[in-house]
């Protein structure tokens, strides 16, 4: 029996060269790149090719196309980013076991920045408490799922790791996947630990705050 191996689309190699090109040459935002027939003549490819390229890219926000100035290198678009890994397919065949691992390794490996910064910014605390008094409110699974969603994606940019931001639609994902144990799950005491993660990051106690955060995130392993 053969096995088909999958060659990969053309736009795809294109856009990996390019962007190859602009970490080699340490291009900013901003800077300008060759002219499209330049780079067209310098990967070997047609122009159409290198426009299906640079379209991909675009949309990532990696390169930029202005009229009268050609093509320039961008600032890469977070939401675009986010909203790309959170309908992504591959996304949805992750195992249960990886979609929890994931999220105690995002969550947990951002408290310590989190504590730093919220010695400097006290609102990022009140941001988080407002959001879980909001959840001692919900009476609807909907409504819990969006708010529990909406804080501990709010305790991820609190690290202020801007790249990181990218993954908080795993949260979303997660959600859908474990709907079914977030109903079984005792309302309560996720809110109670929930506070004590953020008492505890306001306190300082990063270790606490870790010990916290992973028992309530691995409770979901019993539910499922």
């Amino acid at each position: 029996m053969t096995e088909t191996i999958e060659r990969p689309k053309l736009r795809d190699v294109v856009a990996d060269r390019l962007k190859t090109f602009i970490l080699e040459g340490d291009l900013k935002p901003g800077d300008r790149l060759p002219t499209e027939a330049e780079l067209a003549t310098r990967f070997g490819v047609s122009r159409p090719s290198l426009r299906e390229a640079t379209k991909s890219l675009e949309f990532l926000g990696i390169v930029e196309a202005r009229p009268g100035r050609g093509l320039t290198v961008g600032s890469v678009n977070m939401d675009r980013v986010t909203e790309y890994l959170g309908f992504h397919p591959a996304m949805h065949d992750v195992s249960a076991e990886e979609l929890i691992d994931t999220r105690v390794l995002i969550e947990t490996g951002v408290l310590p920045h989190v504590a730093r910064r919220m010695k400097q910014d006290e609102s990022l605390y009140d941001k988080l408490n407002a959001i879980n008094a909001e959840l001692q409110q919900a009476r609807s699974l909907a409504r819990w799922v969006k708010l529990d969603i909406a804080f501990h994606r709010e305790l991820i940019c609190a690290s202020g790791l801007s790249p990181l931001m990218a993954f908080t639609d795993v949260l979303a994902v997660f959600f859908r996947r474990f709907r079914e144990s977030v109903k079984k799950a005792e309302w309560s005491g996720g809110i109670e630990s929930h506070q004590r993660v953020i008492d505890a990051l306001k306190a300082g106690r990063v270790q606490e705050a870790d010990r916290e955060l992973r028992t309530h995130i691995e409770s979901h392993r019993e539910r499922i």
